[in-house]
């Protein structure tokens, strides 16, 4: 591949955003998800709960938009900074049938260990459901429940999580997509991931970076959008400033930030009539802003990563696009890719250090 800088081969963000679809097609042939699909229907749970932090978090956006409730039982997402900030809010009158699954990628960030310690306190009987990269984390030694810790390689030693993010959501897709034969989508998916990889490292290799950048999507694809801008803003240290919206919302004020030399991304869906309105809008943004690029992601489009059929499931294609992007623009800016904020201390891989106020217990 010509154009690759040694600084970006070596780089453990690239080798863990390549290493994603050999990871997906090895935990689809080694995770009984079966079980843990038993487990929760034994549990007779009523409701589902995603918590996490900053990419964490965005999984269970994706999931509680994209993926119906199966039966009686319904998802919400409740991030963890907003848990940890409101426990009494969420977890004083928890439902009593709720399963809280929680994401970490080191399950020892301070939003997860306050939201352990909010649900110890506040609602001690509650089932958890854990899915963490990091064998030696909170999450993966919580009781309480069940713990899923992923394969090694899913420990993202990058700043930017990507492997970790695509992985935690698909292991999760595999349980609560109860309809969907999980090994064949995690294999179609790596399939389509290896294939587009070498193509849209190309496409970015060639493309200068912008001034700004903006990723917009409906439904499950409005918050793979969400963790596309996320990707831009961390791995640029602020540089590049990237927005993210829903396909419709983006004209009710977002739009004002676009200007000459952004990069517009808009996140196709797979299902009707959302991948319309997109259609729409593309036509509309290339007419109303000569001087910025607007672009599509999917299936046959600008920046094509296929589709299986399904916007939530193909969620983890849609941002291979950003996290690529994203090391490239990295690397062009000077930047320590695996740590752009190095010597800054603004941002740490892990967040810590954030004081966690003492709850009352449940009486």
């Amino acid at each position: 591949m010509t154009g690759l800088d040694d600084a970006i081969r070596h780089s453990s963000t690239w080798r863990e955003i390549h290493a994603q679809p050999g990871i997906w097609r090895a935990w689809g042939q080694t995770f009984d998800v079966e079980a843990t699909r038993q487990w929760v229907s034994d549990a007779k749970i009523d409701q589902v709960w995603f918590c996490g932090a900053g990419t964490s978090a965005y999984i269970g956006d994706v999931i509680a938009s994209g993926l119906p409730g199966s039966g009686p039982v319904t998802f919400r997402s409740v991030p963890s900074t907003d848990l940890v900030a409101r426990p009494e809010y969420y977890l004083e009158n928890a439902p009593e049938n709720l399963l809280i699954v929680n994401f970490g990628r080191s399950g020892n960030s301070s939003e997860t260990l306050g939201t352990l310690q909010a649900i110890a306190a506040l609602a001690p009987d509650t089932l958890t459901l854990n899915i963490t990269c990091n064998p030696e984390g909170a999450l993966a030694h919580h009781e309480g429940g069940q713990n899923i810790v992923l394969p090694a390689a899913c420990h993202d030693a990058g700043f930017a999580m990507t492997s970790s993010f695509s992985t935690m959501l698909l292991t999760a897709l595999a349980i609560f997509d109860r309809t969907a034969d999980a090994g064949r989508q995690l294999r179609q998916l790596a399939d389509y991931a290896e294939t587009a990889l070498p193509t849209l490292a190309s496409q970015f290799l060639g493309m200068d970076a912008p001034s700004r950048a903006v990723f917009v999507g409906s439904g499950p694809m409005a918050f793979a959008a969400r963790e596309s801008a996320l990707k831009v803003m961390e791995l640029s240290a602020g540089q590049i400033p990237a927005l993210w919206d829903s396909t419709l919302g983006f004209r009710h004020g977002p739009k004002s930030f676009v200007s000459s030399g952004t990069a517009i991304f808009v996140l196709r869906s797979a299902e009707r009539p959302a991948h319309m309105y997109e259609a729409d809008l593309v036509e509309e943004l290339r007419v109303q802003f000569p001087q910025a690029t607007t672009m599509t992601v999917g299936a046959d489009a600008d920046f094509s990563t296929n589709s299986i059929g399904s916007s939530v499931w193909d969620s983890v294609l849609s941002v291979l696009p950003a996290q690529l992007a994203s090391v490239i623009w990295s690397n062009r800016l000077g930047l320590n890719i695996d740590d752009p904020f190095v010597g800054q201390s603004t941002l740490t891989r892990v967040v810590s250090g954030v004081r966690l106020h003492t709850l009352e217990a449940a009486r």
